[in-house]
């Protein structure tokens, strides 16, 4: 099981991953969700992920939390270790 599927805030409602499906800028975001979204999910069955591809989209995840608080942070660039990383610190408690 992944660090990230342990490391979830309970105030954390949902997650939205945004990427390009073809654009080399998204390669880790798309590696990340191969790799990484199986456990998550079997972990967090409850949680709301949702995952968005659309042609030139910059790869970006947004969490929601308690009270509509929601943060995002940018994944454009990224290795699919850096992008569990960043989405960690994001959705951490």
């Amino acid at each position: 099981m992944s660090t990230l599927a342990k490391a979830l805030s309970p105030a954390l409602r949902e997650i939205r991953i945004l990427c390009c499906q073809t654009g080399k800028a998204s390669e880790g975001t798309r590696q990340f969700i191969v790799s990484q979204y199986p456990s998550i999910k079997q972990a967090n069955p409850d949680l709301p992920i949702m995952i968005r591809e659309a042609s030139g989209t910059p790869a970006r995840v947004f969490a929601r939390f308690e009270r509509g608080v929601e943060k995002s942070a940018e994944l454009e660039g990224l290795s699919s270790a850096d992008v569990a990383k960043r989405i960690t610190q994001l959705v951490s408690a």
